[in-house]
């Protein structure tokens, strides 16, 4: 099916995902399409560099279902980037694939945790329910899928752990530090989900990134950085109580990012449970593709610090 060189449409092209997602898809070969909010000034020149690779730009809301109907029927795969406060809006677009019978693969929002096998707090709980219902809408219309757990974004965390930007000699550290989690590039995540997209042992499926060199604790990545660096960080630990606390008593949405903290790096979910025969795993399934190891990216961090990203929840 690769081989065909699919027509791929990105639902939010222009965020911090969605611009990978684009590029990952040209380079791949792939005629490529993006549906966005009509631009605006900060986004010119992205909008300008998607138009130099050859991208086809459709710019309408999500509300706008002619217009969504109308760029769906032009492709064969659709991938949605948009960030949690859109993850319900995701509902318009299931829609809009219904009156495509065209579409070979919808790749819904999600790139972090494999929602049904895990569990978390309730802030984080309640954002995992969303990405569910998403899915169950997703198989109730019949849209053949390929969800995707990527697990954490790797520049983004390191970014949030370590501090690279700043000559700080001090560093957080929540629960013990020992849990495992998994850290993928940004970019990584985005090339295996171009190639899932289009690979039919994916279809109707679930693929989990663990490529083995990315599983760290926070303690490895912060012994790494040590090492590389040539410093001693000076570490406070955050007990599993208080982070529990602050998700009780912090209002919406700020109780999110501690409530994710705390499944991915004190209760470890994205590693609490083993992959069987059944499961499917990027880095297994293209083993040709050269991911970007945690070590490898702690050394670009060494030399140019990608920049930093704050995520939004609401």
């Amino acid at each position: 099916m690769e081989s065909e060189k699919s027509k791929i449409l990105v639902f939010g092209g222009r965020g911090y995902l969605g611009k990978y997602m684009v590029k990952a898809s040209v380079s791949m070969g792939h005629p490529t399409y993006v549906y966005v909010r009509p631009v605006d000034p900060s986004k010119l020149q992205l909008h300008h560099e998607f138009e130099s690779m050859g991208v086809t730009i459709f710019q309408g809301e999500l509300d706008e279902e002619e217009k969504m109907v109308a760029a769906v029927k032009q492709v064969d795969v659709v991938i949605s980037t948009l960030a949690v406060p859109q993850h319900l809006e995701q509902f318009k677009i299931i829609h809009a694939i219904k009156q495509a019978p065209n579409i070979k693969r919808f790749v819904p929002s999600e790139f972090g945790n494999e929602v049904d096998r895990v569990s978390g707090l309730p802030p984080f709980q309640a954002l995992m329910e969303n990405k569910k219902r998403i899915r169950r809408a997703t198989e109730s219309a019949g849209i053949p899928f390929t969800y995707v757990s990527a697990n954490s974004f790797a520049a983004y965390f390191v970014d949030f752990l370590l501090h690279p930007h700043q000559t700080l000699q001090h560093v957080s550290i929540y629960g013990n530090g020992d849990a495992k989690a998994v850290l993928n590039f940004e970019e990584d995540v985005a090339a295996y989900t171009i190639k899932a997209s289009v690979d039919p042992r994916t279809c109707n499926r679930v693929i989990i990134y663990r490529p083995p060199g990315n599983i760290v604790s926070q303690l490895d990545l912060i012994s790494s950085w040590e090492k590389k660096t040539g410093t001693t960080l000076q570490r406070t630990h955050i007990s599993e109580q208080d982070i529990i606390k602050l998700s009780e008593s912090l209002p919406f949405p700020e109780n999110i990012p501690v409530a994710i903290l705390h499944n991915i790096f004190i209760k470890g979910d994205q590693m609490s449970f083993e992959l069987n025969a059944n499961d499917l795993e990027a880095s297994e399934l293209y083993p040709e593709y050269k991911y970007t190891s945690v070590d490898k990216l702690l050394d670009i961090y060494l030399v140019n610090p990608p920049k930093p990203k704050l995520a939004a929840f609401a």
